[in-house]
């Protein structure tokens, strides 16, 4: 508990500072004291990150659904906006002292005050009385000369440097997260990756097996994304689709109407689903209990020989160890023939040696997105073995799907969203 809490001051104190960098550089600098555009920015970098805040513990706190629904979107996009806002404004602080110091070389220097010598006495010609209303006259009708145009001062540089600086972070950030949330809303793509087996038969040559995970249905991506994806499925006709985890982020009373359309998942010898750590954040029995009557069937720790010539195996996420649901390999994976070829589905890719140790051919996993938000990818190969894509350990192949959806923000930057056609290749072919 004193653990916790100390992480929880820690990334308080962390997300205090952040915000506070951003009203300083997109607020203070750029505005005059006590305006209206300064106040409305305060406000601002006051309440969207307690949307976010909202957005993130909303489900876990009993909120109503509806509620939740409304808080997503400002709370959720703005975490996206504020990431790319930081970097660009760290990248703008190298810049800064550059721009200024170009102004003030641009900067016209004062006008040199000439002092001419006085002339000789006897050339200086005599002064002459000049009468009180001519002077007058003179006086009045001499147009004034214009005053010299002030150089800019170092506030003023100061002032639109700020401004440059900020508006241009601004909109990087902005059109980033724009792009990227544009990329989940439209769909994932179909990617297709052929995978050689030694032991797949000639019979299974060709096989092809729609993968997809991580839709993260949720309180932003609901029924028309899941339409989406099983529009896009269906469009490969596959031979089996396998839906590797994390499918749902809420319980089945709010989102199992989301989740409807998988009833319309077409493939010849079926549809198969394994729980990811998300599953058990909403209630994994009640949504294995759903997505089997949708017509996908759960492999929970279990085996199944595919009329194909191969043996297709499912696991638990590890996440479900915390009630006693963890992958079992050996339910899933003793006992069997092992001069027969395996394809395993397991959420998360750090099982993969388990699986290695257990004559696995091919691991299919999810659950890293791929980084999701760039430079995110840096820090999910920290913690994942492969972060996307196809790798052998061993004997074993690990092929990694970036997911169909997104967690958090629904935005995707440098790691677009996917389904994968495998298609099986024997060697005897």
């Amino acid at each position: 508990m004193v653990v916790f809490l100390l992480v929880l001051v820690v990334v308080l104190a962390l997300l205090g500072g952040v915000h506070w960098y951003v009203w300083r550089r997109l607020v203070r600098d750029v505005t005059a004291p006590g305006g209206l555009p300064r106040r409305i920015g305060t406000a601002a970098v006051v309440v969207l990150p307690l949307l976010s805040l909202g957005a993130l513990v909303s489900a876990r706190a009993g909120v109503p659904f509806p509620v939740q629904q409304v808080i997503a979107w400002p709370g959720q996009m703005w975490l996206a906006v504020l990431l790319y806002l930081v970097l660009a404004l760290v990248v703008g602080e190298a810049v800064r002292p550059l721009l200024r110091a170009w102004l003030a070389r641009r900067a016209p220097a004062p006008e040199a005050v000439s002092v001419s010598a006085p002339a000789p006495a006897a050339m200086v010609p005599e002064a002459v009385p000049v009468p009180a209303a001519a002077t007058e006259s003179l006086t009045e009708t001499a147009p004034a000369t214009p005053a010299a145009p002030e150089p800019p001062t170092d506030v003023s540089r100061r002032l639109f440097v700020s401004r440059v600086v900020g508006g241009t972070a601004a909109a990087v950030a902005l059109g980033t997260v724009g792009y990227g949330t544009y990329g989940v809303l439209r769909g994932p793509r179909v990617k297709r990756v052929t995978v050689p087996l030694a032991k797949i038969p000639r019979a299974a040559h060709g096989y092809r097996i729609a993968v997809v995970s991580d839709v993260h249905l949720g309180p932003i991506l609901g029924r028309a994304h899941t339409q989406r994806i099983v529009d896009a499925i269906n469009s490969t006709q596959p031979d089996l689709i396998a839906v590797v985890g994390d499918l749902v982020d809420g319980t089945v009373e709010n989102l199992g109407p989301a989740a409807e359309p998988l009833a319309r998942l077409r493939a010849r010898h079926g549809s198969f689903f394994v729980t990811g750590n998300h599953e058990y954040f909403s209630g994994a029995d009640a949504w294995v209990d759903h997505v089997r009557e949708l017509g996908l069937r759960p492999l929970r720790n279990e085996r199944l020989e595919i009329a194909a010539g191969f043996d297709l195996a499912g696991v638990d996420d590890v996440a479900g160890e915390s009630e006693g649901q963890g992958p079992d390999f050996v339910r899933a994976l003793g006992d069997r023939d092992r001069a027969r070829a395996a394809v395993l589905l397991a959420h998360q890719p750090i099982v993969v040696h388990d699986a290695v140790r257990h004559g696995v051919d091919l691991q299919l996993s999810g659950h890293t997105h791929g980084g999701q938000l760039w430079p995110g990818n840096l820090l999910a190969e920290l913690a994942n073995p492969t972060v996307a894509g196809l790798e052998r350990y061993g004997d074993t192949q690990l092929y990694v799907s970036r997911g169909a959806g997104a967690w958090g923000p629904p935005v995707r930057v440098g790691a677009p969203s996917d389904i994968t056609v495998v298609e099986l290749a024997s060697k005897q072919a």
